[in-house]
């Protein structure tokens, strides 16, 4: 298949794109799920160091610019679409043979888009998984961080190991 800017678009990128729509979907179901049954604020033990929260952050990742007015809503917004966008076209110019760099990437761009809708409709992220220990919590956080935080990771690995050693074994020949 040919989209319009002559880039073919393989069955295995489908397959990519498959999975961010598969993040996207557990994303939003579960900020559904936690919205309907949690009380805003109201924390549910699960363990002395894990709970569900029910959060809406305002602003970026760990509420930053969380109370800046509402223009942070659209900028976020913004940039998330700009980079769902770009992640669409990287993804598809992988070559087939890959696999970690694009699995890394779906996951980000179905984090991304989680996000951004969550943005858009709502006007806020729904947040709801909190680790803590004692008095010290590590921020909220939901689906979608812990697939755009899996991914980004995934691509530092990429770089750093993966890449390194496919340079060192074309090099040995």
């Amino acid at each position: 298949m040919k989209a319009g800017s002559g880039l073919s678009i393989s069955k295995v990128t489908w397959l990519w794109y498959a999975i961010a729509l598969v993040v996207i979907g557990l994303d939003q179901w579960s900020k559904a799920a936690v919205s309907a049954s949690l009380q805003y604020g109201e924390p549910v033990v699960f363990t002395s160091f894990f709970n569900f929260t029910l959060l809406h952050n305002y602003g970026a990742a760990f509420s930053f610019l969380s109370d800046a007015g509402g223009w942070q809503r659209w900028f976020f917004g913004i940039i998330a679409a700009v980079v769902s966008s770009v992640l669409v076209v990287w993804i598809a110019r992988i070559e087939a043979h890959k696999r970690w760099e694009p699995l890394a990437l779906a996951l980000i761009l179905g984090g991304a888009i989680g996000n951004l809708y969550d943005r858009v409709v709502l006007g806020y992220v729904v947040d709801f998984i909190v680790f803590h220990y004692e008095e010290h919590a590590w921020p909220a956080f939901n689906i979608a961080d812990m697939a755009i935080s899996g991914g980004a990771m995934m691509l530092i690995i990429d770089l750093f190991w993966i890449k390194s050693s496919e340079k060192d074994a074309q090099q040995s020949h």
